[in-house]
C-alpha cells in the first residue's frame, strides 16, 4: 500500500517537471518569434542606438558615436541608429534593415522619423533605411551623396570613418532641412506625393502685397464709376453717349467657304529627368517593407 502511495507520488513530480519544462520550452518559442533572428534583443526603450554584432567598431568610439547620436536626436527630433552585421538571414541589405528598424520599434513621432545605417558583410553592402520625416530630408540625391562619403572608408575597411562621415551627413541635412520641389515617387505604384510648405515672412508678404493689390483696385474702380469731384467729367460723358448713339440694322449671313485643319505631334519634354515634369534633385524614391510600411533609402556593394 505504501509503495503505491510512493509510486504515485514519483509519477506526479514527474509530470510537474514536465509542465515547467515545457513552459519554459514555450518562452523560448515566444522570444524567438518576437525577435525573429536578429543577433540581439533589440529594444528601442533602452536607449541603444549602435548594433556592432559584425564587431567592427571599437568600444570607444561607439560610446562617442552614441553620445552625438543622442545629441542629435534631441536637436532634431529624428531618430537616428547603426547596425552591422556578419549574418542578414537570407536577406537584402535594404530589407534587413527596414526590419530592424521596424522590429526595434524605432522613430520619433507618429511618423516613427528616423533614419538607419546598415554595414552589412554578408552581402558586403551599405544601405541606408529612412521612415516618416526622414523621407523627404534624404531625397534620392542627398542618399547619394552620403553613400559616397560611407563608401570611402568602408572600401578601405575603416568603418569608424563610415560612420562619422554618416553622422556629419545627417547634421548637414537635417540643418539644411526639407529640399524646395520635395517629392516622393513610389517605385512600386508609381505615386507622387509632393511636399509643399511656406514660410511665416513668405505667407506674410503674401498677404500685405494681396491686400494692397486688392485695396488699390477698389479704390479706383469706385472713384472711376462714381466720378466722386469732377463735375465736368459727368457732363462730357453724358453729351459723348447721346452724340454718338444710333441705331443701325443691316441683313448679313455668314457662311463656310472652306475649312482647313493643320495638326502636328507635340514631342514630350523629357529634359527634366523627373517623373511627371518634376525635378529629378528633389525626389525621395519609397518602396514598401516586408512589414507594410514605405521606407525610403538606398545602397551600394562595397
Amino acid at each position: 500500500m505504501k509503495t503505491g502511495m510512493n509510486g504515485v507520488g514519483m509519477s506526479g513530480k514527474r509530470k510537474r517537471k514536465m509542465v515547467w519544462l515545457l513552459a519554459v520550452l514555450l518562452c523560448l518559442v515566444l522570444v524567438q518569434t518576437v525577435y525573429g533572428n536578429s543577433d540581439v534583443a533589440i529594444e528601442a526603450a533602452d536607449g541603444k542606438r549602435i548594433y556592432d554584432m559584425a564587431g567592427l567598431l571599437d568600444k570607444a568610439y561607439v560610446q562617442e558615436a552614441g553620445a552625438v547620436i543622442k545629441e542629435y536626436q534631441h536637436t532634431y527630433h529624428l531618430d537616428i541608429v547603426v547596425v552591422t552585421t556578419e549574418d542578414a538571414g537570407g536577406k537584402t541589405a535594404t530589407a534587413y534593415g527596414d526590419d530592424f528598424y521596424e522590429e526595434g520599434g524605432f522613430g520619433q513621432g507618429k511618423g516613427k522619423n528616423g533614419i538607419l545605417f546598415l554595414i552589412d558583410m554578408d552581402n558586403r553592402e551599405l544601405a541606408f533605411s529612412t521612415d516618416g520625416a526622414a523621407i523627404r530630408i534624404f531625397t534620392d540625391q542627398r542618399i547619394e551623396s552620403m553613400l559616397d562619403g560611407v563608401y570611402e572608408g568602408a572600401s578601405q575597411g575603416d568603418y569608424r570613418a563610415s560612420v562619422e562621415s554618416f553622422l556629419k551627413d545627417v547634421e548637414k541635412y537635417c540643418r539644411a532641412g526639407i529640399p524646395g520641389g520635395q517629392y516622393t515617387y513610389n517605385t512600386e505604384t508609381g505615386e507622387i506625393s509632393v511636399y509643399r510648405s511656406i514660410r511665416w515672412y513668405e505667407a506674410l508678404l503674401a498677404v500685405a502685397v494681396s491686400a494692397l493689390v486688392a485695396g488699390t483696385a477698389c479704390l479706383t474702380v469706385k472713384r472711376q464709376y462714381g466720378m466722386e469731384g469732377d463735375e465736368r467729367q459727368v457732363q462730357n460723358l453724358a453729351m459723348a453717349y447721346r452724340g454718338t448713339a444710333q441705331f443701325v440694322y443691316n441683313d448679313e449671313t455668314d457662311r463656310l467657304v472652306n475649312k482647313f485643319v493643320t495638326s502636328r505631334v507635340i514631342p514630350r519634354n523629357t529634359e527634366s529627368g523627373g517623373s511627371g515634369g518634376h525635378s529629378s534633385s528633389g525626389r525621395s524614391s519609397t518602396h514598401m517593407s516586408s512589414g507594410g510600411r514605405s521606407h525610403g533609402g538606398g545602397s551600394r556593394k562595397f
